[in-house]
């Protein structure tokens, strides 16, 4: 897992050349006008899904990995905590699901804050729980999720 704001994005551009199209297509975009929902950068290897709603009480969270995709999220709008532990520290709820690349689990992890700018990045490896209210106060976040095909 990875947690760091737009500025250093040069740091991970290394790691695939997805990731790279991916980091830059986030700081050449201006999320604020974008309606939520999925638009294409490079077809199922590379897609963006804008999302926004009222983060959540961690009680209300849910851990999940993938298998296919890393993801990207990003904050456009707002503030958030996202969970993540490695995956081999929790315990499967519902099996993973390769049609919607989601496994759902139980366990417990560590916290990151995300505010507007900054974003995490999570590989299959990582158990992840976003849309976290910082301090369980629920508010508004626009939030973008780049999905990178992992190769």
């Amino acid at each position: 897992m990875i947690a760091d704001i737009l500025k250093n994005r040069d740091l991970y551009t290394a790691i695939s050349p997805r990731l790279k199209t991916a980091l830059e297509y986030i700081a050449k975009t201006d999320f604020s006008t974008m309606e939520p929902g999925r638009y294409e950068l490079d077809g199922a290897n590379l897609f963006v899904l804008v999302q926004a709603y009222d983060s959540l009480v961690k009680e209300q969270g849910k851990w999940e990995c993938h298998r296919k995709y890393i993801d990207i999220q990003y904050i456009a709008e707002g503030i958030e905590q996202i969970g993540f532990t490695n995956i081999d520290d929790m315990k499967v709820t519902t099996e993973y699901n390769p049609e919607k690349d989601v496994a759902f689990l139980s366990g417990d992890g560590d916290y990151v804050t995300l505010k507007k700018g900054s974003y995490g990045i999570f590989f299959p490896e990582d158990a992840h729980q976003p849309k976290i209210a910082p301090g369980d106060i629920p508010a508004a976040v626009k939030k973008v999720v780049i999905k990178v095909k992992v190769d």
